[in-house]
C-alpha cells in the first residue's frame, strides 16, 4: 500500500510566490493546492483533508490571522505556518499564540520552508500516534455494561475526570476498580501523562517505603543505585494506590504527608522533592470498620475520600453479564485466532444465574476457558455445565480472596442451590432436607438471588 503524500495548501495573493513554493514542494514529494484569498482558503479546507497550510498574513479580503482563527474552530484543523513580511513580525508572533506552528519571513528561503514543513508534519504525526496509543489504552481497559449501577459509576467517572480531586474506589475483588481509575485518568487533562498502579498488598512492608518514595544509593543494604519511587514516576500524572486498606500505619502517615504538602521524602535523601500527582485509591475493605479497629487513619481516609465511587458486584448488575460474555468472547477469539462462538440462550441463562463471587474477573476466566476448550462455535447449556463444574465445587470452599461475609454468602448460595437441584427444585422437599421452615427457604432464595439454572 502506497503511503499518502502530505497535502499542503498554499494561500498567498502573490501568484509568482505560489508557483515557486509549488515547484519546491512538489519536488520534495508533497501534493499542493493553491488559493489566493482567505475566503478561498476557508472554502478549500472544508472540502479537502489538508495536512498543512502555508498562510500569508496579508491577503486581499480577510486578514491571515482571522483565517487562522476560523481554521482552529474546525474539528480537524490542518497545521498552519504563517508567511509574513518584515513589518508583520508582531502579527506573526501573535499568530503562534493562536495555534500557528511557526512563521516564515519574506523573502522565503526554500530550504527553511522545507525544514519547517518537515518539523511541522513530524509533530503532527507524533501527536496522531500518541492519540492512537491513548485510544488503544482506552479500548484495552474498556468497561462494558449498561445497567443502572454501572451507569452511576460512569457518571461519577465523568465528574471525577473534570477535576483533579482525590478519588476513593470501593468494591469487592474482581469488580474492576483499576478500570475505573484508568477511565478517570484517560478522560482527564493528565491523559498523556503517566498512570502508575501500586498494589499496596503485594509489596512487603520493608520495601513499600522505598517502592513508593524511592531511595538513594547506600541508604540501606541492597540499595546499590539510586531508584525513583512510584510517586516520582507518576509526576504530572496519576498514581493508583490499590488495596490502600492493607497499607501499614507507618506508611499511611508518610502518604498523608505527601498528600498534604505535595512533597516526597526519598529514603536516604536530605531534601524533599515536589511532585504534582492525581491520587486515586481503592480498597476491598470496609474502611469505616478499619478505622474503628484503629487499622486505618481517619485523617488519611478523609484526604482520600473526596469523591467516592462504589463498584457494584457482578451479581448486582446481572443484565450486564451477556454483554460482558460477548465482549470477552470477541477479545479472546481475536487473541487466540479462533472463530467467534455463539452462546445459546439456555447457556447464557446459566451464566447469568451463577453468583460470580469472583465478579468480572471470574467471568473473564470462565469465558477464556470457553473460547479455548470448546471445539464447536456454538455454546450450549451442557457445555456451561462442564466448564462451571470446577467453579461450583470451589464455591463450597472458603476462598482466600473473599471476606468472611462474602465467603459465607457464596457458600450459602451454592449449598442451597445444590440442594434445590437434588430435589428437582421442590422447595418443600428442600426445606425438609435443610431442616428449615419453607417460608425461610423462600426468603433465602430471594435474598441470595438463586434462580433455576446453574
Amino acid at each position: 500500500m502506497v503511503a499518502k503524500k502530505p497535502l499542503i495548501l498554499i494561500c498567498d495573493d502573490d501568484h509568482s510566490q505560489c508557483e515557486v513554493l509549488e515547484y519546491a514542494l512538489n519536488g520534495e514529494g508533497y501534493d499542493t493546492d493553491i488559493v489566493h484569498t482567505g475566503a478561498g482558503a476557508l472554502n478549500r479546507i472544508k472540502d479537502n483533508h489538508h495536512d498543512l497550510i502555508l498562510l500569508d498574513l496579508k491577503l486581499p479580503d480577510i486578514n491571515g490571522l482571522e483565517v487562522l482563527k476560523r481554521i482552529q474552530t474546525l474539528k480537524f484543523p490542518p497545521l498552519a505556518v504563517m508567511i509574513s513580511g518584515q513589518g508583520d513580525i508582531h502579527a506573526a508572533v501573535e499568530a503562534t499564540k493562536h495555534g500557528a506552528f511557526d512563521f516564515l519571513e519574506k523573502p522565503l528561503d526554500s530550504d527553511r520552508v522545507l525544514v519547517t514543513l518537515r518539523n511541522a508534519l513530524d509533530k503532527s504525526r507524533l501527536e496522531k500516534e500518541k492519540e492512537h496509543l491513548l485510544q488503544s489504552m482506552v479500548e484495552q481497559y474498556q468497561m462494558v455494561g449498561k445497567s443502572g449501577p454501572l451507569k452511576k459509576v460512569f457518571m461519577l467517572i465523568d465528574k471525577a475526570a473534570r477535576t483533579s480531586s482525590k478519588v476513593l474506589i470501593e468494591g469487592e475483588n474482581g469488580t474492576g476498580k483499576e478500570l475505573v481509575a484508568r477511565a478517570i485518568h484517560h478522560r482527564s487533562s493528565r491523559a498523556y501523562q503517566p498512570f502508575i498502579a501500586v498494589n499496596c498488598a503485594a509489596i512487603p512492608e520493608y520495601l513499600i517505603e522505598s517502592e513508593l518514595f524511592g531511595h538513594k544509593k547506600g541508604s540501606f543494604t541492597g540499595a546499590v543505585a539510586d531508584k525513583p519511587g512510584r510517586f516520582q514516576l507518576a509526576d504530572n500524572g496519576t498514581i493508583f494506590l490499590d488495596e490502600i486498606g492493607d497499607m501499614s500505619p507507618m506508611t499511611q502517615a508518610k502518604v498523608l504527608r505527601t498528600l498534604e504538602g505535595g512533597m516526597i521524602e526519598i529514603v536516604g535523601g536530605s531534601e524533599p522533592i515536589a511532585v504534582d500527582i492525581r491520587v486515586i485509591a481503592a480498597t476491598n475493605k470496609n474502611l469505616n470498620e478499619e478505622m474503628e479497629k484503629k487499622n486505618f487513619r481517619e485523617d488519611l481516609y478523609f484526604r482520600l475520600n473526596v469523591l467516592n465511587i462504589k463498584m457494584p458486584a457482578l451479581r448486582e448488575r446481572e443484565e450486564d453479564i451477556p454483554l460482558l460474555v460477548e465482549y470477552f468472547i470477541e477479545m479472546f477469539s481475536h487473541e487466540y485466532g479462533v472463530r467467534i462462538k455463539q452462546v445459546q440462550s439456555r447457556a447464557m441463562e446459566k451464566l447469568c444465574s451463577y453468583a460470580w463471587p469472583g465478579n468480572v474477573r471470574e467471568l473473564k476466566n470462565v469465558v477464556e476457558k470457553m473460547v479455548v476448550l470448546l471445539e464447536s462455535h456454538e455454546v450450549h447449556a451442557k457445555d456451561i455445565d462442564k466448564i462451571m463444574h470446577d467453579h461450583m465445587q470451589k464455591a463450597l470452599d472458603v476462598r482466600n480472596d473473599l471476606s468472611f461475609k462474602d465467603a459465607k454468602r457464596a457458600f450459602e448460595r451454592q449449598y442451597i442451590h445444590n440442594k434445590l437441584v437434588a430435589t428437582e427444585w421442590n422447595v418443600t422437599e428442600t426445606a425438609r432436607s435443610l431442616q428449615i421452615p419453607r417460608t425461610y427457604l423462600h426468603k433465602k432464595i430471594n435474598q441470595l438471588k438463586i434462580r433455576h439454572g446453574v
